[in-house]
């Protein structure tokens, strides 16, 4: 059984940076993507930053060149490191993961979307930004 747990929300003031970390336990397999995604006032669950199993990233159009998720796979983590915050980045974000996932552009767009017990999703963190 997988499960994620996600850590390092807060509060910042916009041009601040926040790290946030997601921690991995149990077997994903060999091919498999994770990212990060966050969720702000409205239904929508919005897909931030991700990366699959050779190590290619993709992120979201807001979120370019300000964020960065890598990950150390010997201590089996998660991370988004988010600079230049802004107040429109305040949302609830959540880590998510696949197993049996190749490529991390597809796996950004439509993992919201997925349903059943391979689609693996941590507890949330809060991120607030303000002004």
């Amino acid at each position: 059984q997988v499960q994620l747990a996600e850590s390092g929300g807060g509060s910042v003031q916009a041009g601040g940076s926040l790290r946030l970390a997601c921690v991995v336990s149990g077997a994903l397999g060999r091919h498999h993507c994770m990212g990060w995604f966050r969720q702000g006032s409205g239904p929508v669950r919005e897909g931030v930053a991700a990366i699959d199993s050779d190590g290619i990233t993709t992120y979201g159009r807001s979120v370019r060149g300000r964020f960065t998720i890598s990950k150390d796979n010997g201590k089996r983590i998660l991370y988004l490191q988010m600079n230049n915050l802004k107040r429109e980045d305040t949302a609830v974000y959540y880590c998510g993961a696949e197993p049996a996932c190749e490529y991390s552009d597809y796996f950004l767009s439509n993992f919201p979307d997925v349903r059943g017990p391979t689609a693996y999703w941590g507890q949330g963190t809060q991120v607030t930004v303000s002004e």
